[in-house]
């Protein structure tokens, strides 16, 4: 309040103009804090002639936006929030893709392992039983045919057939006590067996993974965004019905 009639002072000072010394008095004293009239400052300043009033603050406008300008914002918020939700479903694209090809990896490193065993079994029992050379034969056909295969079907459908020839010669096993007594023989039948379970078990996350992909990349509207990229359906590796659980190599 002091500052006000200080600056009302100073503007009196700087017109030039004059009040009376009855005015001049009241002022001074209102400034000291004491007015002998018994008024309020406002009531003692008003008939002053000559002084000017100045408010020493401004404040700042904020106009309102027009309404090309809201539309703008709008459309800038819209384009940010689709381009975080392209990006998310980019991205969930390219982790099933890569989950994907990882499973089959899983897949591929213990086919290769049991393709390995085979030849070993197939020494061992040739030494009991070398007069089945048609099983022998058909055991080393589909091998390599299920070597050779490189998409998931292809795959799927040799190891099928050289599954069912392993069945074969473990049932001319049987007729050899003595071959099913070799300690090589035992060996090599835990390991087959415990291949065929991890197949099993890394066929059936590869299938549930490529089930996911193929789900996302087949619904809207990450299809769009899926073709525009390159992701492709990826096939199921399955086996035969017949074929759904491990060689039966135990004895």
């Amino acid at each position: 309040m002091r500052a006000t009639f200080l600056q009302n002072l100073l503007v009196l000072g700087e017109t030039g103009n004059s009040a009376d010394g009855m005015g001049k008095e009241i002022l001074l004293q209102d400034l000291m804090g004491r007015n002998p009239y018994g008024k309020p400052p406002e009531t003692a300043i008003a008939p002053v002639p000559g002084v000017c009033y100045r408010p020493l603050d401004s404040r700042l406008v904020f106009k309102p936006c027009s309404g090309r300008q809201r539309m703008a914002w709008i459309v800038l918020g819209v384009l940010v929030v689709l381009a975080f939700l392209l990006i998310g479903m980019y991205n969930g694209l390219v982790q099933l893709r890569v989950r994907t090809d990882n499973a089959w990896s899983d897949i591929d490193v213990q086919l290769k392992r049991r393709h390995d065993l085979i030849p070993n079994l197939v020494e061992t029992v040739k030494g009991y039983a070398a007069h089945e050379k048609g099983t022998f034969e058909n055991i080393a056909k589909f091998r390599t045919q299920a070597m050779q295969a490189t998409t998931p079907a292809d795959k799927a459908a040799a190891e099928n057939q050289l599954t069912g020839a392993l069945k074969t010669l473990f049932a001319v096993a049987e007729a050899y006590p003595e071959l099913k007594a070799s300690e090589e023989f035992t060996q090599l039948q835990g390991s087959l067996n415990q291949t065929e379970d991890t197949i099993q078990n890394a066929r059936r996350y590869y299938n549930a993974v490529v089930r996911d992909l193929n789900t996302k990349i087949q619904s809207f509207p990450t299809n769009i965004l899926a073709g525009m990229f390159g992701f492709q359906q990826r096939q199921f590796f399955e086996t035969a019905e017949a074929d759904r659980e491990p060689v039966a190599v135990k004895f």
